[in-house]
């Protein structure tokens, strides 16, 4: 039987919007992000682990993010606005 690990998970920030049509979130930071960081995103109906692949300012490809940043984060599956996104450690 497969023991299940509970992995420290720290919120880093909320969904404040979701463009379907290219499948990015719009995240306000608490805390910081960088391309290479494990997430987990969840919300009433959402939940699911990614690695961060590509994090956009206002259009611009940044690798890293500081507190208090709106970004865009291209995600894996559907997110929705109120969802919590936390750094997986």
């Amino acid at each position: 039987m497969e023991e299940t690990m509970k992995v420290p998970m720290e919120e880093i920030g909320k969904v404040t919007h979701y463009f379907t049509n290219v499948g990015v979130a719009v995240v306000k930071l608490s805390k910081s992000l960088k391309v290479g960081d494990k997430i987990k995103i969840e919300g009433a109906t959402t939940n699911f682990e990614q690695e961060v692949k590509s994090i956009e300012i206002e259009g611009e490809k940044v690798k890293k993010v500081k507190v208090g940043d709106d970004i865009g984060l291209k995600v894996i599956d559907r997110v929705r606005e109120g969802d919590t996104v936390y750094k997986v450690s």
